[in-house]
């Protein structure tokens, strides 16, 4: 496609192409009073050289039907064949899922109907109905109505009639038998189309004057079809050739699609938000067991408190039991140490006077034996008796007074 010049505003773009004055294809074809099956070829391989253009780039036209071929300029013996209408065209990337509903029911593949995923192999199918139509001027799943259409097409529900077909060649059925198959995987590609026999090769002309007879009636009635056929198309179909019915179901199936991406992004979040809720409730129920446990052993800890606590309470008890049976016996002992010491007072004094009686006593020997002994006599008594009741004091007496107490205190528990 040639651009010549290109013009565009805000709004607007306008491209200068190619002038194509030639017309469609199918009504240069009805025109003719007789097309025989090598003319049908010749233009069928300029149709596939158009699509292989195409699907060499990886670009798909996704809409080839009669009204979308073109002649640049029919008054020519062999026109050439230009292809319009590039509207629904994709561009099929590896890996990427393309699906939509669009196209001319009439024309469109199962996987469109099915709405699978598409790729360059709907051109293919479309090549073989419109192929189908060229040899025929009949189309093979035509319905009463758009539904049993759509229907003949997911069912391959197709024959070649002998009506139509009893002077068309195996090779050109078997043509369109290899590329209206269902399963896009067995379909022909569009370099297999090219290197097809029927496509290759041409009946020699001796071939094509056995029945000339016969041959030159089934054309002129092949292209009677074709032509009723045309006439038949351009007053049933809107412009454009398409169904406003399947528009509205492309909108629908593309609205349920966008919906169904939603459900599923919300599903993904449902995931999501469930597998945040797991891990919350995991870590929940760690916590709880890790409280559980901080509490039984804080239970254990205050446990061992209370024990304790009743074992010291018992200690302080028997301490002030047994300080008060200290206080006891110490006021027991004072009492008794009172009572000592004021007989030890007592005695200490009854001794006093007895030294003093004594001392006075000597005192008077020694004034009554004044030269005995150079007076030694008195001192020596004198010392002897105080050396006595020293030892008495500290002696027998001091024993017997702790005795008494040792024994006062072992009687009383101390």
């Amino acid at each position: 496609m040639v651009v010549f010049n290109l013009f565009f505003d805000l709004s607007n773009i306008v491209c200068c192409l190619v002038s194509v004055s030639g017309g469609e294809l199918f009504d240069f074809l009805a025109q003719k009073e007789s097309l025989s099956e090598e003319e049908a070829t010749r233009f069928i391989k300029q149709i596939l050289e158009g699509v292989n253009y195409l699907h060499t780039r990886k670009i798909a036209h996704f809409d080839l039907k009669p009204e979308n071929i073109m002649l640049l300029d029919k008054t020519i013996a062999v026109p050439h064949i230009k292809l319009i209408d590039f509207g629904l065209a994709h561009k099929i990337e590896d890996g990427v899922e393309f699906k939509n509903i669009f196209g001319t029911p009439e024309f469109v593949a199962p996987e469109i109907v099915n709405y699978e995923p598409l790729g360059l192999a709907v051109d293919m199918w479309s090549i073989g109905v419109i192929t189908y139509i060229l040899l025929s001027g009949a189309s093979p799943f035509l319905g009463e109505n758009k539904q049993e259409t759509l229907s003949n097409i997911t069912a391959v529900n197709y024959e070649f009639d002998e009506e139509f077909f009893s002077h068309t060649s195996d090779l050109a059925k078997g043509f369109i038998r290899k590329l209206l198959v269902k399963d896009t995987r067995k379909r022909l590609t569009i370099q297999e189309a090219l290197s097809h026999p029927w496509i290759t090769t041409h009946q020699s002309k001796e071939e094509n004057k056995i029945h000339d007879t016969k041959r030159t009636a089934m054309r002129k009635l092949k292209a009677k079809r074709l032509k009723e056929y045309t006439m038949k198309s351009h007053s049933s179909m809107p412009p454009n050739n398409t169904y406003v019915n399947c528009e509205r179901f492309a909108q629908v199936v593309e609205d349920l699609t966008s919906t169904e991406h939603k459900f599923s992004s919300l599903a993904t979040n449902y995931d999501s938000l469930q597998e945040d809720v797991e891990a919350l409730i995991s870590i929940y129920n760690e916590k709880e067991a890790w409280y559980k446990e901080e509490n039984e052993n804080v239970r254990h800890s205050l446990s061992q408190l209370r024990y304790e606590s009743r074992k010291v309470e018992s200690m302080k008890k028997n301490l002030n039991q047994d300080i008060r049976f200290v206080e006891s016996n110490v006021g027991n002992v004072a009492v008794r140490y009172a009572d000592l010491e004021s007989r030890y007072e007592s005695l200490s004094k009854e001794i006093t006077e007895d030294l003093k009686r004594i001392q006075d006593l000597m005192g008077g020997f020694q004034e009554g034996n004044v030269g005995y002994e150079c007076g030694n006599f008195g001192a020596v008594f004198n010392r002897d008796i105080s050396d006595s009741f020293v030892n008495l004091l500290n002696g027998s007496c001091s024993e017997d007074l702790f005795e008494r107490l040792n024994l006062r205190n072992t009687d009383s528990g101390f």
